[in-house]
């Protein structure tokens, strides 16, 4: 980009200070209205509950406020590439996305927004749109060419479904060719390809088993009103066929290496699924691990009965279970919520572990406030959203 479109858009941050989620939901209306086909990339709760468009308008400011030096923001870029990738997000998706956001950026600014305004943006969109283009187009191709990969869909079959909880259920999905998997890191997720009574929806689930299993495990919460999750829990019976994405996701377990810190995973509710796959993959390894999963009750408590034959298998694996609302009949270890004095006591004194958190947002705030609170380095923090990435700090 030359200079004066540098210019350009750094002087527009003022009015995306002011208006960026204006301009977003804006955004979305019209390119739904007039693009019906990219509806399916996109999780309409999380479009009702307005996080789709506060997460893009703070994607938006944060480039324009970095276009002079994108090294800044560069460490958002591969969850973003890989949440493309996963989607099948193509290089002809990208003209529609950057026409309704200038024409969104024209409708709510209005006069302010003027022909060279317009045309700064279309160049940094597109300088943008380039970028993430020829990454998705690196991940596509290193997925096809590993053993066991694909590019674009595949068809599995449902070979197994068992109950985790109340609420959970677990869905053991099987090549209907027949041929291996793609090896996928802990901590990765599969996109499911699906069509509810004529609409196209797609939906990112993270696999909860260790690789290498000759079937990819997704364990789905039925969530009140969610209409993928609802279709799988109540249609998706042994035998149906679905299609999947390769799996994708940067909120991986990462090399341990020849000194391994402790690894302490903490989840709530759903986030759970993850965590599993991670604590399947190094429970054998003699890492120390610290499971702290948190639950309203032992009904909602997912995947009890495999954590604790893991802890009794190997002592490395210390499980604690909180219940904020537990019933008579439960036996968790602790209830409430899992509080600064609670993962203090699960913490060794020096700090020096690795934590994977994962979970509604708040407890999710929470875990980040006092883990840096107790003195866990920053850099050893690790962690996903469901959905669009919002700020921990807020």
């Amino acid at each position: 980009m030359n200079p004066q479109t540098i210019a350009i858009v750094k002087a527009t941050v003022p009015a995306l200070q002011a208006h960026g989620e204006a301009i977003t939901s804006h955004f979305y209306r019209i390119m739904f209205e007039g693009h019906p086909e990219v509806k399916a990339f996109f999780n309409e709760a999380h479009q009702a509950a307005g996080s789709q468009a506060r997460a893009l308008a703070g994607a938006v400011l944060a480039y324009a406020m970095h276009i002079d030096r994108l090294d800044e923001i560069a460490g958002a870029l591969p969850r973003i590439i890989q949440k493309h990738a996963a989607l099948g997000v193509l290089p002809e998706h990208y003209p529609v996305v950057g026409g309704c956001l200038l024409q969104a950026i024209k409708d709510v600014l209005g006069d302010a927004a003027t022909d060279e305004i317009i045309a700064a943006w279309g160049e940094a969109y597109e300088s943008l749109a380039a970028i993430l283009i020829a990454a998705e187009e690196e991940v596509y191709r290193n997925n096809a060419a590993q053993t066991g990969g694909w590019r674009g869909e595949r068809e599995f079959r449902v070979a197994r479904r068992e109950k985790e909880s109340e609420v959970i259920t677990s869905f053991y999905l099987e090549p209907v060719d027949g041929g291996p998997l793609l090896a996928f890191s802990p901590g990765q997720y599969l996109t499911l390809v699906l069509n509810i009574g004529g609409e196209p929806l797609r939906r990112n689930y993270s696999l909860s088993d260790a690789p290498g299993k000759p079937w990819y495990r997704i364990s789905v919460k039925q969530e009140e009103g969610g209409r993928a999750s609802n279709w799988l829990h109540e249609s998706a019976t042994v035998g149906t066929i679905l299609k999947a994405q390769a799996p994708c996701g940067d909120f991986v377990l990462q090399p341990s290496g020849k000194q391994s810190r402790p690894l302490v995973l903490v989840t709530g509710g759903v986030g759970i699924t993850p965590a599993m796959s991670m604590l399947e993959s190094v429970a054998h390894t003699g890492r120390p691990v610290h499971f702290i999963h948190a639950a309203r009750h032992g009904g909602a408590h997912a995947f009890r009965e495999r954590v604790d034959a893991l802890a009794a298998q190997h002592a490395n694996v210390k499980p604690l279970y909180v219940y904020d609302t537990p019933r008579e009949s439960d036996r968790p270890h602790a209830t409430g919520f899992v509080t600064r004095e609670l993962l203090g006591q699960q913490l060794p004194a020096d700090r020096d572990v690795d934590l994977y958190f994962l979970g509604p947002k708040p407890f999710m705030k929470a875990v980040y406030a006092n883990s840096l609170e107790l003195g866990v380095p920053k850099q050893q923090l690790r962690y996903e959203f469901f959905g669009p990435l919002e700020a921990l700090e807020a």
